[in-house]
């Protein structure tokens, strides 16, 4: 078994620990309802924006996209491209009808509307879509500490997940807001320094691994051929992701509360909504 650095040990013991002590903190502010689910609805734009942000970002983004790309092409990024259209019918539809009726979540408009049948019904098949996507997410976290140092899969993905729901029942939406959000500046920071390294690492200096790219045709985004209807095309992905990510700001990050969270909707939930959306918090959704 390969062992961690200790310098590399300290900051993953560290982050761990702090993630933990961000869930305790808000534990206090989480002791009712309205606070557990929306935060009294006091948190700055900037924040929930970060937090959607992250919560996009998975293992699936960081790992398994790039993997592709270096295999293939850049085919997979028009599923991103389809990001801004289903993140402005979002901000345009999807917030207001949330806010405008006071609800805590897309489930509660659900029963209010339909009846508590209607509820169960869409919160069950989201929820079996969520189980089924966290296993992917964390089998692909998994590998890697698995493949470099030698950890079990099942161990890595049983602590990951105990701790995840432990910080995020203690905290409620404000200590998952505040996770997620110090999460995407460390994505943001490492994506931008691994950008670096790579660039300047190069034998021949950043413009060779562009070079190397063209000539491997990894610049590509697919077939755009308007016919083929069978194969992962441009126009194939870019529609599944505006279904996907519609289906994420309905009833993801933005219904399952988020969209309910910043004061002056007005001014600051566009500018939330706009920057991402996905679906993490909806097991603590489910508690009211």
């Amino acid at each position: 078994m390969t062992h961690l650095p200790v310098v590399d040990l300290l900051v993953l013991l560290l982050y761990f620990a702090g993630t933990m002590g961000l869930g305790l903190y808000f534990m206090r502010r989480s002791r009712h309802p309205e606070a557990f689910m929306a935060a009294e609805r006091s948190l700055p734009s900037w924040l929930v924006g970060m937090s959607i942000f992250a919560t996009y970002v998975s293992s699936i983004s960081f790992l398994a996209i790039p993997g592709n790309a270096f295999q293939y092409d850049w085919s997979r990024f028009t599923f991103s491209l389809s990001i801004p259209l289903a993140a402005l019918v979002a901000a345009r539809f999807f917030v207001p009808l949330y806010r405008g009726r006071a609800e805590v979540s897309a489930y509660s408009y659900l029963e209010h509307r339909f009846g508590p049948l209607g509820r169960s019904y869409a919160a069950a098949f989201y929820l079996l879509t969520q189980i089924a996507r966290m296993g992917s997410v964390m089998y692909l976290m998994a590998l890697p500490f698995h493949s470099l140092l030698g950890w079990d899969v099942k161990t890595v993905i049983l602590v990951t997940g105990i701790s995840t729901t432990v910080y995020a029942m203690l905290g409620g939406i404000q200590g998952v807001i505040w996770t997620d959000a110090v999460q995407g500046f460390m994505l943001i920071g490492g994506a931008l320094l691994c950008c670096l390294l790579m660039l300047f690492g190069m034998p021949e200096g950043p413009g060779q691994i562009f070079t190397l790219a063209w000539e491997h045709k990894k610049f590509g985004l697919g077939s755009f051929s308007p016919t083929d209807w069978a194969n992962a095309t441009f126009w194939v992905i870019l529609l599944n992701g505006i279904f996907i990510n519609l289906q994420n700001s309905g009833v993801g990050v933005l219904g399952e509360g988020r969209a309910a969270l910043p004061v002056a909707w007005r001014a600051e939930a566009h500018s939330a909504a706009t920057i991402g959306q996905e679906d993490l918090v909806e097991v603590v959704g489910r508690r009211r």
